[in-house]
C-alpha cells in the first residue's frame, strides 16, 4: 500500500514538475519575444531618423543659426535652447521634488491626507503636457510677467518632470532596508543625519534613475515650450533667461507643418531629430556614468 501512494505521488510530481518547466519555458518565451520587439521598434525609429538625418549633418548645421526662411543654415539657437530648457527644467523641479520625496517617506505621518497627497502627485504625471502649457502661460507669463523667455520655458517643464522625479525618489528612498536606519539612530545620530548620510547616499542610484527619465521628457517635450518659450525663427542666441529661445521640439513641429519649402525643410527636420535624439543620449550617458560611480561607491 505504502508502495502505491509513494510511487503514485512520484509520479505527480514528475508531472507537476513537467507543466511547471512548460509554464516555465512558455514565460520565457513570451518574455524573450516582447523584448525582441521592442528592440526593432527601437532600432527602427533609430535608424530612420539616423540615415535620413545624418545626410546634412556637418559643423555649419550644428552651430550656425537658419537662414532664407529656414531653408538653409542650421540650428546652433534651438540646439542651446534646448539645452537651456531641459537644464532649467532639472535645476528647479529636482530639489523640490527630492525634498518633497524625503518628507513623503521620512517624515510624513500615515494619514489620509498623506495617501491623497500621493495619489494626487501620480495623477498629476497622467496630466497631458498642454495643460502643463497652458498654465505656465496664465502663471508664468501673464500672472509673474516673466514673458516668453527660458525662464518661463524652464518653470513649466520642471512642474511637468516633477511627478515622476517624486515618484521615483521616493520609491528609491523606501527600497532603502529599515535595518540601515535604525542602526544609525542606535549609534546615536539625528534623523537627519541618518538620512543624509546613510539613506540618500545609498538611495542616489535610483534617484538618478528618474532624473534621466526626466530628462529625456523634457528635452522632448513641444506643447509647454509652444505657449511659454519657443520662438519660431531666431538669428541669434538667447542672452539671458529672459529671452525667448528656439528649441528642437519645436523646430521640427515648425518645420514639418508651417514651412513652404518642404523638399529643403524635411531633411533639416530629420537633422534636427537626429540632433535631439543625441543631445538626449549625451545628457542622459553623464547621468548614467554619475549613477554607477554612486553604486560603485556603495559595493
Amino acid at each position: 500500500m505504502n508502495e502505491n501512494i509513494i510511487a503514485s505521488a512520484a509520479i505527480f510530481k514528475k508531472k507537476n514538475n513537467a507543466r511547471n518547466k512548460i509554464v516555465q519555458n512558455t514565460g520565457f518565451a513570451i518574455l524573450l519575444l516582447c523584448i525582441i520587439i521592442t528592440i526593432l521598434f527601437l532600432g527602427s525609429i533609430i535608424y530612420f531618423v539616423g540615415v535620413n538625418g545624418i545626410k546634412i549633418m556637418s559643423w555649419e548645421f550644428l552651430t550656425a543659426p537658419p537662414r532664407k526662411a529656414m531653408t538653409a543654415g542650421g540650428i546652433g539657437p534651438a540646439i542651446v535652447g534646448t539645452f537651456y530648457l531641459t537644464i532649467g527644467a532639472i535645476l528647479f523641479s529636482l530639489p523640490l521634488g527630492l525634498s518633497c520625496a524625503i518628507y513623503l517617506s521620512e517624515y510624513s505621518p500615515k494619514s489620509i491626507a498623506v495617501n491623497v497627497i500621493r495619489l494626487s502627485i501620480n495623477n498629476l504625471a497622467g496630466v497631458p503636457s498642454v495643460v502643463f502649457g497652458l498654465f505656465g502661460l496664465f502663471v508664468f507669463v501673464d500672472y509673474f510677467h516673466f514673458g516668453v523667455s527660458i525662464l518661463s520655458g524652464s518653470l513649466t517643464l520642471g512642474i511637468l518632470v516633477l511627478p515622476g522625479i517624486i515618484s521615483a525618489s521616493q520609491e528609491a528612498l523606501m527600497a532603502i532596508p529599515q535595518s540601515l536606519r535604525e542602526a544609525s539612530l542606535a549609534l546615536g545620530a539625528t534623523q537627519w543625519q541618518t538620512i543624509k548620510r546613510i539613506v540618500l547616499p545609498a538611495a542616489l542610484p535610483g534617484i538618478l534613475t528618474g532624473v534621466i527619465l526626466s530628462i529625456g521628457r523634457a528635452a522632448g517635450e513641444t506643447a509647454p515650450i509652444l505657449f511659454t518659450a519657443a520662438t519660431f525663427y531666431a538669428r541669434g542666441y538667447p542672452d539671458s533667461a529672459l529671452s525667448e529661445t528656439m528649441a528642437l521640439p519645436y523646430h521640427i513641429y515648425a518645420l514639418m507643418t508651417e514651412g513652404t519649402h518642404p523638399e529643403k525643410q524635411t531633411m533639416i527636420a530629420y537633422g534636427s531629430a537626429l540632433t535631439l535624439l543625441i543631445l538626449v543620449l549625451l545628457i542622459s550617458a553623464l547621468a548614467i556614468i554619475i549613477r554607477q560611480r554612486q553604486r560603485n561607491k556603495m559595493v
